[in-house]
């Protein structure tokens, strides 16, 4: 007895090209989200200084633009609000640094009206956040801190 055959193969889905394409999608997301999160603060023309690096980890943000308007972690206040926010903030996290962004045509009374609004609250981790000089390689890399205490 001769038993016949019939086509009886299913249709089915390649995994690996679907792996491929699932792997491609989770790249390009993390690269999409890492470059949204680089500028996270105000946009400010900042000075140029050859200082050293300093690290920003558990560090809040203080950014003055040139007509003299404060925000704190982006959110637009005035010196008095900014006095108690950084009070708040010292007694509930006293090791915190304070990174000062100001731009480079704001007045150096409102740069200097922020940093004694800063040792006012009493927080003595200070830094003003400036572009390296790199004048001899033709670069600018924006980011450097320079720490004072």
């Amino acid at each position: 007895m001769k038993i016949s055959r019939k086509h009886t193969d299913k249709a089915r889905i390649e995994m690996i090209p679907l792996i491929d394409v699932v792997f491609l999608l989770l790249v390009t997301f993390i690269f999409f989200a890492m470059s949204m999160t680089i500028n996270r603060g105000i946009p400010v023309n900042l000075p140029v200084s050859s200082a050293a690096q300093v690290k920003e980890k558990d560090c809040a943000e203080i950014a003055i633009k040139k007509n003299g308007e404060i925000f704190f972690n982006r959110e637009k206040m005035n010196a008095q609000t900014l006095l108690s926010r950084l009070v708040l903030l010292h007694r509930e996290l006293p090791g915190t640094k304070i990174i000062i962004s100001g731009d480079r045509e704001a007045s150096y009374e409102s740069v200097v009206s922020v940093i004694d609004t800063v040792k006012k609250a009493g927080i003595s981790g200070l830094s003003l956040k400036t572009e390296i000089d790199n004048r001899e390689s033709g670069a600018g890399s924006k980011n450097t801190l320079r720490d004072r205490k």
